[in-house]
């Protein structure tokens, strides 16, 4: 696909480069912008250098956030004894989406995966031990997608945490093994959410 604009080029390869974004949907946005008030779209690619530049990564839970601390953790309406652990922002924006949720989160960014060379140091693990010894946590929700490395990485965790005076729960298995959180639907993961039931019940990993 050529194009006689260069300008129109560049935008459409920018588009492109994104996931999930082909040359002719680069090509409609190109265009829709192009027909844009000139003011809309400075506020728009300003919105994307801002987002780039300010955003910050939560030191308390490894969220993303505007400040240091980010807006879930610093909210004192939450209940500060219930922990849910999540692979990555986006499967705690998932949880969040439901609206069954009120407590606070842990992003451990990644899961083990030796086949990968992914380790427990790799992850948000220790941090996590020391939020549970020095807060008043009553509960830890592994919410973490129900595949192999899902599964070790919650036996890992359960092992590290079998000492501490915590409950240890999964999400209930509305959530298919081999699925991932964030693409299911608000009802099941909410669900999945409530419902949830002790880790041990539905251990999968030999100890």
């Amino acid at each position: 696909m050529k194009f006689s604009s260069q300008l129109i080029e560049k935008s459409v390869e920018s588009f492109n480069s994104l996931p999930g974004i082909g040359r002719k949907t680069a090509l409609r946005l190109t265009l829709h912008l192009i027909n844009k008030d000139p003011d809309w779209v400075r506020k728009f690619s300003d919105a994307f250098v801002k987002l780039r530049d300010g955003l910050r990564e939560c030191s308390v839970c490894h969220n993303l956030g505007d400040e240091e601390v980010c807006a879930i953790c610093s909210n004192a309406k939450r209940d500060e004894g219930t922990i849910c652990v999540v692979e990555s922002i986006r499967d705690l924006m998932a949880i969040e989406e439901t609206n069954l949720y009120n407590g606070k989160y842990h992003v451990l960014g990644g899961l083990i995966s030796p086949i990968d060379g992914i380790g427990p140091d790799d992850l948000n693990l220790d941090d996590l031990y020391e939020r549970i010894t020095k807060q008043s946590t009553c509960e830890i929700i592994m919410a973490i997608s129900p595949n192999i490395e899902g599964e070790t990485t919650m036996y890992y965790i359960s092992k590290k945490m079998q000492d501490l005076d915590v409950k240890i729960t999964t999400i209930a298995r509305g959530i298919s093994f081999g699925g991932d959180l964030e693409y299911a639907d608000e009802v099941t993961l909410g669900r999945s959410i409530v419902s949830r039931v002790p880790y041990q019940q539905y251990s999968t990993v030999a100890g």
